[in-house]
């Protein structure tokens, strides 16, 4: 079974505006009027059976049922035959709102993740059509319940044979957009390792640096709008809460924020076809980016968002059918690629590998991608490989007749080319 997610621009008219609207309002009711309920079943639980609190009370009888998702759309069933409001609304986008309510508590205890919060009208930006019509897209327009036949931008075909599952409608700062869930009922074998290996070692010096010898800058995202979205936020302070000058103001930094998100993932797919068109197979390290993140050079690190690339890199790769696997991180900037020897540890100012072994020389970043890529291939064939098994004639690189011929032919059945 595959499953693509294909995101189009809305280009809804003032009638539909207002459905979308309205729609976000009452799922965001619903949320906060659920997650209320909850956290008052979970309170009164908590005080002592022989003391009262001091501040308040929760009085829930004890026979009362957890709230949990079932619990709670069977009440929101019975609430629709009262509220005018509640029916105004598809049935299903209400009951996929308490579906994700319950899965924001299952998270909280499996993943470890925060308590979930109340929404107000910011915070509420998407819902969920959970079933679409077989014949819903025609051209450029889309048939959406509640909101009939919408125009989008129609930025590339839906693929033949996929079926259209569902629909999420997106609120943004430039507009509205749908996310179409399409599925084909077929089986695909994973990619298998071949051809030429590529290891990528990521950095905040360089971006990224590959066993080829290539270097790539890390582009300064934030840095380049620090200034402008900096005096839109000091503005903030002078603009009353609630306040129309206020929203506006805070409509102009979301836009700035979306332009540098959107600037960023450009660039995050476009660097990544680029080494899919270099290697059949690529290696990067098994990094924790969240720690990462937490560090004194978060601010950049987050910029820079190492975990979308790697993110990014792994699907474009499927779709190109390219081999892409994980490494060990350890030690790779402390082991020479040529003779496997321990060099030490660097410091964050030498940014040139010397070994005193056998005398290979090259920048810091490139001797750490080769190093991911001996790993990766070792991996990926099950047995060590020879040492420099993609650097012929480097420096200190002597081999017998025996292991140059070996050489050989691992690179001949690799197909790498010398």
């Amino acid at each position: 079974m595959i499953t693509l997610t294909y995101e189009y621009k809305l280009i809804p008219d003032d009638a539909q505006v207002q459905v979308i609207e309205d729609t976000l309002s009452v799922c965001r009711s619903v949320w906060n009027f659920a997650l209320r309920e909850r956290k008052d079943w979970l309170s009164s639980r908590k005080c002592d059976i022989n003391a009262c609190s001091l501040e308040k009370e929760y009085i829930i009888p004890v026979d009362a049922p957890y709230p949990n998702y079932h619990v709670q759309a069977k009440y929101l069933t019975e609430a629709k035959k009262t509220s005018e409001r509640l029916r105004s609304v598809n049935a299903q986008v209400l009951q996929q709102v308490l579906r994700t309510l319950d899965r924001a508590f299952l998270d909280m205890k499996s993943k470890k993740l925060g308590f979930p919060r109340f929404k107000n009208k910011y915070r509420m930006r998407s819902f969920v059509y959970p079933q679409m019509l077989k014949d819903c897209v025609k051209g450029n327009l889309i048939k959406l319940p509640q909101l009939g036949w919408m125009k989008f931008r129609k930025s590339r075909d839906i693929p033949e044979g996929f079926e259209i599952k569902q629909a999420r409608i997106i609120r943004r700062a430039s507009g509205y957009f749908v996310m179409l869930s399409l599925q084909l009922d077929v089986n695909v074998p994973d990619v298998p390792f071949r051809g030429h290996p590529l290891g990528i070692d990521l950095g905040l010096d360089k971006f990224l640096a590959t066993s080829d010898g290539q270097l790539v800058n890390r582009p300064r995202f934030l840095d380049r709008l620090q200034r402008e979205l900096k005096l839109l936020q000091r503005g903030l302070r002078n603009k009353k809460k609630g306040s129309n000058n206020r929203h506006k103001l805070n409509r102009r930094i979301a836009r700035l924020h979306q332009r540098i998100s959107d600037t960023r993932k450009d660039w995050h797919f476009k660097l990544a076809h680029s080494l899919c068109d270099q290697a059949q197979s690529i290696f990067i390290e098994d990094i924790n980016f969240i720690s990462w993140a937490k560090g004194m050079l978060g601010k950049h690190t987050l910029d820079a968002a190492f975990g979308q690339f790697v993110n990014i890199l792994k699907w474009v790769a499927w779709k190109r059918d390219v081999f892409v696997a994980e490494v060990d991180k350890n030690y790779t900037s402390q082991i020479c690629p040529n003779c496997e020897s321990h060099t030490g540890k660097k410091l964050l100012s030498e940014r040139e590998h010397n070994c005193p072994e056998c005398g290979y020389k090259a920048h810091r970043d490139i001797a750490a991608a080769q190093v991911i890529r001996n790993r990766g291939i070792e991996n990926a064939l099950g047995h060590g490989v020879s040492k420099n098994v993609c650097g012929d004639g480097l420096a200190g690189a002597a081999m017998s007749s025996k292991e140059s011929a070996k050489q050989k032919l691992l690179s001949v059945s690799l197909r790498i080319p010398r």
